[in-house]
């Protein structure tokens, strides 16, 4: 850790001082209004599919399913590829292993692709997987109202699959906008996602990288220094953490010898599970801040200040 004089300013005269405040300065959440439901790609899927959906409302009711669903797919054979989403899959193709009880493994294929005509074998299959799979009787058995609510329900279900990723990229997002106030005002420039190639097209500065894969978060460059940052939320524990804290203190031995100063920017109470791994890349690194410590001007004036 490199002392700051705006440290001092916050109450802070020790390395103890400073992280003891980072740990009881971690946020609790990086939760936005937006984790919760990608409503875009809800009803985006939806409406792709909207017309073959509202077809298959016909069947809901009806008695005698094999010949309801095979007169639907005599006259309307694009239905077939809205299939899956009913079972809340992705994929069009499906290899089943339909009986494994005579000491044999039996599989049957199935393919759920558009097409203009069905064949008589392919309308049998197709009612087959639909009744072996539940879906015929969610039909006869009037176990929904209106296709549509039903797979709207199933994609919000599926869209929550990417509430991770989406947490991921809420720290970076807050990132963003500290440096794009910063930047604005100080006339910086900064780049995210940034690979060596892409710093070197923009500034001219050749940036060593240990792996092959590196993409640095954000980098900032004040005229005089390019500043390498790393960013991440922790709202929980795990094996993660140590290993995150791990590879910035050897980030930072590599990045070391090529003078470019590097920041890592961490939050999240995850890290109250593992203070140790964390104290020991706090102590190593020059630059590990706290979404607080951004909040008080701790990162403006590392760069304003040209402090490397």
């Amino acid at each position: 850790m490199k002392t700051l004089d705006i440290y001092k300013k916050l109450g802070l005269s020790s390395s103890k001082d400073v992280f003891n405040h980072l740990i009881l300065t971690l946020k609790k959440s990086n939760t936005t209004w937006d984790y919760f439901v990608n409503w875009a790609t809800v009803f985006g899927g939806i409406k792709s599919i909207e017309v073959d959906l509202n077809i298959l409302n016909y069947l809901i009711g009806k008695d005698n399913f094999d010949v309801e669903m095979k007169f639907l797919l005599g006259k309307h054979p694009s239905i077939v590829k809205v299939i899956p989403i009913l079972l809340a899959c992705r994929e069009n193709n499906f290899e089943i292993l339909a009986d494994f009880t005579k000491g044999k493994l039996e599989f049957e294929s199935f393919a759920f692709s558009d097409k203009d005509v069905l064949a008589n074998s392919d309308v049998v299959k197709i009612i087959n997987f639909m009744k072996f799979s539940g879906l015929a009787d969610l039909f006869t058995g009037k176990k929904i109202k209106n296709v549509i609510d039903y797979v709207t329900g199933i994609e919000v279900g599926l869209d929550s699959n990417g509430r991770k990723n989406r947490g991921g990229t809420t720290m970076e997002s807050i990132i963003e906008v500290f440096l794009t106030g910063l930047c604005e005002k100080n006339k910086y420039r900064f780049l995210k996602e940034a690979t060596a190639g892409k710093i070197k097209d923009v500034f001219g500065i050749d940036v060593p990288v240990d792996k092959s894969s590196r993409r640095y978060d954000f980098v900032v460059h004040n005229g005089q220094n390019l500043y390498l940052i790393e960013t991440n939320f922790y709202g929980g524990g795990g094996s993660k953490l140590k290993a995150t804290a791990g590879e910035y203190k050897a980030l930072q031995d590599y990045l070391r010898k090529s003078g470019h100063p590097f920041i890592w920017i961490t939050d999240g109470l995850g890290w109250k599970t593992t203070l140790r791994p964390l104290e020991e890349a706090f102590n190593h690194i020059d630059f590990v801040l706290n979404l607080a410590f951004l909040e008080n001007g701790v990162l403006e004036h590392i760069i304003k200040e040209n402090i490397k």
